[in-house]
């Protein structure tokens, strides 16, 4: 069963690229436009990873990220902020919130993939029997 990938961006260029970026890789692919669709996918699609970026409209990427790190059954979903906010406070706010990764636009496709990969596997290797809640729990 392929590993599945949320991406959430708003930008629809972008969109397009990644999600046929993750499909060619294997992944099982959904996509989220906006940090409220982004939360209900996250229940809904139950991801292995998500791809998300900071400026999103409504609720943005770090209080996305927040509120996974906060649900004890989410607290442990690799993360990957995706976004051009690359200043150094942007960086430190979102690992310190809990990004496993913080990548800038634009980036490689093959660091992306590698990085992926990476924290796929970490994942799996910590949590073999996976089990997801709600984030309304």
């Amino acid at each position: 069963m392929p590993a599945k990938v949320l991406i959430v961006d708003d930008e629809a260029n972008i969109v397009i690229s990644l999600e046929f970026l993750m499909q060619q890789a294997g992944y099982e692919v959904a996509v989220a436009r906006n940090g409220e669709e982004a939360l209900e996918q996250i229940e809904n699609f139950r991801p292995d990873l998500i791809l998300l970026d900071v400026m999103l409209p409504g609720v943005n990427g770090f209080d996305v990220l927040q509120r996974v790190r906060q649900h004890a059954s989410f607290h442990e979903l690799p993360v990957i902020m995706l976004t051009a906010k690359g200043r150094e406070v942007e960086v430190t706010k979102g690992l310190a919130l809990g990004a496993n990764a913080y990548i800038t636009k634009p980036f490689s496709t093959r660091n992306l993939l590698d990085e992926v990969r990476r924290q796929l596997d970490a994942c799996r290797q910590m949590n073999p029997d996976k089990k997801h809640e709600t984030l309304t729990d």
